[in-house]
């Protein structure tokens, strides 16, 4: 097949770009007719929001609607949750892949899309390393380089993606290559904490602030003073506590719970989430005012399963890590070929704790001893996971992640080979969405779905 993406060589060495045919858009039907786009970007997101690459009028089409994603076998339409539904030949797509062009609808607007003939190359980093950031595919070396031109700026940054995909090694990455690199970084989980103390956690407490409050408490955004304040999982905030957040960040001050004064704050904000925000607002779940003011750069990290000549790279470094700790541990060809084919529905987190155990056991789990789940039934994984397969020795969330991760893989695989791969009938029986069935489904690498 001619793919639409692919990278060539330019220079000598390492140095690369990634080869792309720019996507011409052009809106055939609707109140915007005739209006034509040239686009190279990476994600295209068609939506009547002004932040949208392209911005339509049409009153039945969302904020939000759809994106378009250069992807290596062609383009990745996938709707956003949208008001109304996108439309290919009469028929509802949630997420598709199209090799080539494509008549799309969505709400009264008809769009028609084809790459073009000409090519543009987006430069890559040639190095294999920023920071704690490892990767040698093209994903990961575009990802390099755009942290490389963001990191010295203030700008705010949201990090999406899988779990496990490195979100917090970015953002790190982000601070140690800023002008802010010798001030502190602060993580704060928006996931960990009950919502009764997240606020005191970023914006701090005077003493007798709430029952409890014997003495006052610096929070987050004044902690990170000079640094780079880490909101991890943002998408968990609720409603109400995305309002104050908000506020905050557009005074650029912060008020302690129990306190008449506001503080000013001089702090770089990084986001992470492994939510779609542009669906949670949509759906209305998440502020679409705070989802632009923290989106002012995305970066989307890829999924190991995507850039798996990545993976004996991240081998090698967590074997040095484990060798330097007097836990040496050899791996053979065979096996690094066994690690590099395997889904690691977890990600680079999942990968790291396998390698941990095989340095402390002296070999590494054949792919059916460690992905059991994945061929069992649901039953079987919970089964594994009470009977031993909980390591004290894992960090909790860590540990519950992979837990999770391998219960729904397992529950999928055997949903769906109880309905013979009907999509429509499996979410139905399992009582869930059938969008949400669809995410779970390409979290995994489970669909195969393809449309030319």
């Amino acid at each position: 097949m001619n793919r639409i993406q692919h990278t060539v060589q330019i220079g000598s060495g390492d140095a690369a770009a990634l080869r792309r045919r720019p996507l011409r858009i052009e809106v055939i039907k609707g109140p915007d007719r005739k209006r034509r786009g040239d686009f190279e970007h990476e994600r295209i997101v068609v939506g009547t929001h002004e932040s949208c690459e392209l911005v339509l009028s049409d009153p039945t089409v969302s904020r939000h609607h759809l994106e378009i994603a250069l992807v290596p076998e062609g383009y990745r339409i996938r709707d956003l949750d949208s008001r109304n539904g996108t439309f290919m030949d009469g028929v509802r797509v949630f997420d598709v892949l199209v090799e080539g062009g494509a008549s799309v609808r969505v709400g009264e607007t008809q769009l028609k899309f084809a790459p073009l003939s000409d090519t543009v190359d987006i430069p890559l980093s040639p190095a294999t390393r920023m920071g704690p950031l490892l990767g040698r595919s093209a994903a990961m070396r575009r990802i390099f380089a755009l942290v490389a031109k963001v990191a010295p700026t203030d700008t705010t940054v949201l990090l999406t993606g899988e779990s496990g995909t490195g979100k917090e090694v970015t953002a790190r990455a982000l601070h140690e290559h800023s002008r802010r690199a010798d001030g502190p970084f602060v993580v704060v989980d928006c996931a960990a904490l009950p919502p009764t103390l997240i606020e005191s956690e970023l914006y701090g407490h005077e003493r007798g602030a709430f029952t409890g409050a014997d003495r006052a408490r610096t929070g987050a955004f004044e902690a990170a003073a000079g640094g780079t304040l880490f909101l991890d999982e943002i998408g968990e905030l609720p409603l109400d506590l995305q309002t104050r957040l908000l506020g905050v960040i557009e005074r650029r001050q912060v008020q302690p719970l129990g306190s008449s004064k506001t503080r000013a704050i001089d702090v770089r904000l990084v986001a992470a989430t492994n939510r779609d925000l542009r669906r949670e607002v949509n759906r209305g779940s998440f502020r679409a005012d705070l989802y632009f003011r923290i989106a002012v750069v995305t970066l989307q990290l890829p999924a190991l399963r995507e850039r798996p000549e990545d993976i004996p790279l991240y081998v090698e470094s967590f074997l040095a890590e484990h060798a330097a700790a007097g836990l040496p541990l050899s791996i053979d060809a065979q096996t690094m070929a066994e690690l590099a084919a395997r889904p690691w529905p977890g990600n680079v987190r999942e990968l790291r704790n396998a390698l941990e155990r095989a340095a402390a056991l002296g070999e590494v789990e054949r792919e059916h001893e460690s992905l059991a789940p994945a061929a069992t039934t649901a039953e079987a994984a919970t089964t594994q996971a009470n009977e031993g397969a909980i390591d004290p020795a894992v960090p909790f969330k860590t540990a519950k992640g992979l837990l999770v991760d391998r219960f729904e893989r397992a529950y999928v695989e055997a949903l769906m080979r109880a309905h013979a791969g009907n999509i429509t009938q499996a979410a139905r029986a399992a009582e869930i969405d059938r969008v949400y069935l669809l995410r779970l489904l390409d979290k995994f690498g489970l669909r195969t779905t393809k449309r030319g």
